[in-house]
């Protein structure tokens, strides 16, 4: 991990087209500004990881998502209807 340190008003670029600059400081918080291109998606980290959990609750595990389907093809005699 790079670690920087900057003042109120100073940036840092990252590659050619992104800027992150201290717009302010107060207290324990630093208020930070981007500026990149369309395309670059920038988020809070909490917001990526609770995004991630919701996908993973979604997701149902391959052994379970037919959990019950053979006893449902007994029951109905092997897919032929009643």
């Amino acid at each position: 991990m790079l670690v920087l340190t900057r003042k109120l008003g100073e940036s840092i670029v990252i590659g050619e087209d992104i800027q992150v600059r201290v717009l302010g400081i107060r207290g324990g918080q630093v208020s930070l500004g981007f500026t990149a291109p369309e395309s670059v998606r920038i988020f809070r980290e909490e917001v990526v990881r609770t995004i991630e959990a919701q996908n993973q609750g979604a997701a149902l595990p391959a052994s379970d998502a037919l959990s019950g389907a053979d006893e449902i093809w007994k029951e109905y005699g092997n897919g032929k209807s009643r």
